[in-house]
């Protein structure tokens, strides 16, 4: 199923390793895209805004978002697809990170990523939600600049975090209503 598609993608991720990456900008990246490691960076986001008032339902959407992510992704998706991850089956790619779970689609990070911007979209003010998001698509851009997904992988991984970010904003909406 995966072979052709893998092959043409596999051309642009050769690309970007032999024209975008650079020999500075390698560390950044890499420790980038670590951040989002277990969806590391936006749990501990979510936990901080969960700590004020002002941003409590931003956090608790968030959150929410994540957990959804996690279940689509990580628990059914990567099970259901087994789509192996690019430098295992395109020659010449050196990834940058090493990742453990062989399977590649679709993109865990840019899920968790996507899923708390989009949560975060309905509760924070406009510089805070434009920032979230363009952070979330910088960690989907840093997928396949160290090499580690397919831009189908990161492209489906927007949009189910899309989707779970959606949902975790209808679940914290749900929360609140219960609450009253």
């Amino acid at each position: 199923m995966w072979t052709a598609l893998s092959q043409v993608e596999g051309q642009l991720l050769l690309w970007i390793q032999e024209f975008i990456r650079q020999p500075w900008l390698d560390p950044v990246i890499s420790l980038y895209t670590r951040l989002g490691d277990h969806g590391l960076i936006w749990i501990v986001a979510c936990a901080g805004m969960l700590l004020w008032p002002k941003t409590r339902r931003a956090g608790l959407a968030g959150a929410l978002a994540l957990v959804l992510s996690l279940l689509c992704t990580n628990i059914i998706l990567k099970h259901l697809f087994t789509r192996t991850r690019p430098w295992l089956v395109l020659e010449g790619l050196l990834p940058l990170v090493t990742e453990r779970d062989p399977n590649s689609f679709p993109s865990g990070h840019t899920s968790a990523a996507l899923s708390c911007a989009a949560a975060w979209w309905h509760y924070l003010p406009r510089p805070w939600r434009w920032t979230a998001g363009v952070c979330a698509v910088l960690m989907g851009l840093s997928r396949l600049y160290v090499g580690v997904h397919f831009p189908t992988d990161v492209f489906c991984g927007l949009l189910v975090g899309l989707f779970c970010g959606w949902g975790g904003w209808q679940l914290e909406k749900l929360e609140v209503k219960s609450e009253k």
